[in-house]
């Protein structure tokens, strides 16, 4: 715990939660929700079933954007996003704007220009929220025999700083759609600069492949999906950029060997990454598609992940005919997990049936339509915290 947030805690343990709860809710709403950024103790009055219908909604929704990278695109959830800029309008004009990530209220987009040489990546980490924004250094893109993926890391309940994960995974020499990573760039604001890291894994290892599923930032730490297991990847550290973060992996439950996976594109049918309290979360039907279990991580805990919702998607839908096989191998099922949010009580699908976008009551059972179309949705909560300066070195 940083000494200012110990020194808040020591200060706040001297006023009962009840009272903590009467004075926020009496903030005004981006007060209130820079204020939740202050303290982990007061960002979990939001999550708690007692307090959390005292206290002002953050708003929420997915962005999304077209196969030819037009505008970017948003859907709100909420009735307060008067302020939220989903199509990222106050950006400086660009000729491209590919949408590419999206943590815990920033949003990280690729952009070029016909000057932009081919080979190098600009990218720029911006706040819809409070239409900040900032422009990361250039970096260096190689030749087609490489698939890049790129992740966005922010918390800010633990620091204002954000971090990018550029992964660089190279082509099967024999099967182009086999990939495996074999270097990885992480850049930190807390720096303002780009770190290549090369020897992560054994060399006469074919690398890991990640997906870019949504992903979590874990006390400091990315947690990814590569092939049938959680990648868990240090953020690097500004006083210590010489030394090799720390990784490792943690298999996930119920992993099928005939799920659909198709590499570059960013199409997986497994499950899906999410986080409550704190706790890394997967959510993930049943080989028949007919539940969708939620299941939690304790390190604690012998047997690693431990069931906490079993969801009826046969009552949600009206019909058990959810899981076919492609060309009799390749199992696919007829609906998508996009993302889930406990703190919301809520779990988002994509039907691929009527190619909507559907939300689903994890305590009612509910389904509700969002959208009237599928895309690559990527899910967003407003943060309301100021991005930091980025003090950009010469090289």
């Amino acid at each position: 715990m940083d000494p200012e947030e110990e020194e808040l805690s020591n200060s706040t343990a001297k006023i009962t939660d009840d009272l903590v709860v009467e004075i926020l809710s009496r903030l005004p709403f981006k007060s209130f929700c820079r204020f939740k950024c202050v303290c982990k103790s007061w960002l979990a009055f939001s999550s708690d079933p007692h307090y959390s219908q005292k206290l002002p909604k953050v708003p929420t929704g997915f962005f999304y954007q077209y196969r030819d990278n037009s505008a970017v695109q948003f859907v709100s959830l909420s009735k307060n996003d008067e302020g939220i800029d989903g199509t990222l309008s106050f950006l400086p004009h660009c000729e491209q704007l590919k949408f590419i990530d999206c943590c815990n209220g920033l949003v990280l987009c690729e952009y070029r220009s016909s000057h932009t040489s081919p080979d190098i990546f600009r990218f720029i980490v911006c706040n819809p929220a409070t239409r900040e924004w900032r422009i990361l250094p250039d970096t260096q893109r190689k030749s087609d025999n490489f698939c890049y993926k790129t992740m966005l890391c922010f918390d800010p309940s633990r620091s204002l700083h954000f971090c990018v994960f550029h992964f660089h995974e190279e082509r099967g020499p024999t099967n182009p759609k086999l990939a495996g990573t074999r270097k990885v760039e992480m850049f930190s604001s807390r720096n303002s600069m780009w770190l290549v890291y090369s020897d992560l894994w054994d060399p006469e290892y074919f690398g890991v492949t990640v997906y870019c599923r949504p992903h979590l930032f874990l006390d400091g730490f990315l947690c990814a999906h590569s092939d049938r297991d959680v990648l868990v990847l240090e953020e690097l550290k500004a006083e210590n950029i010489d030394v090799l973060p720390s990784n490792w992996t943690t298999e996930l439950p119920l992993h099928r060997d005939d799920c659909s996976v198709y590499d570059c594109t960013c199409t997986c049918t497994r499950g899906c990454l999410g986080q409550s309290s704190g706790f890394l979360h997967y959510a993930m039907s049943e080989e028949d598609g007919c539940t969708v279990l939620i299941w939690s991580y304790a390190t604690g805990n012998p047997n690693g992940w431990t069931v906490e919702h079993s969801l009826s998607m046969r009552d949600a839908f009206g019909r058990d005919d959810f899981v076919h096989y492609e060309h009799g191998l390749t199992w696919t099922c007829d609906y998508e997990i996009v993302a889930f949010d406990l703190e919301r009580d809520v779990l988002f699908l994509i039907d691929e049936k009527t190619n909507k976008l559907l939300s689903y009551g994890i305590s009612t059972g509910k389904l509700n339509e969002i959208k009237d179309s599928s895309h690559w949705y990527v899910y967003y909560v407003a943060c309301y915290s100021k991005i930091p300066d980025l003090t950009l070195r010469k090289t």
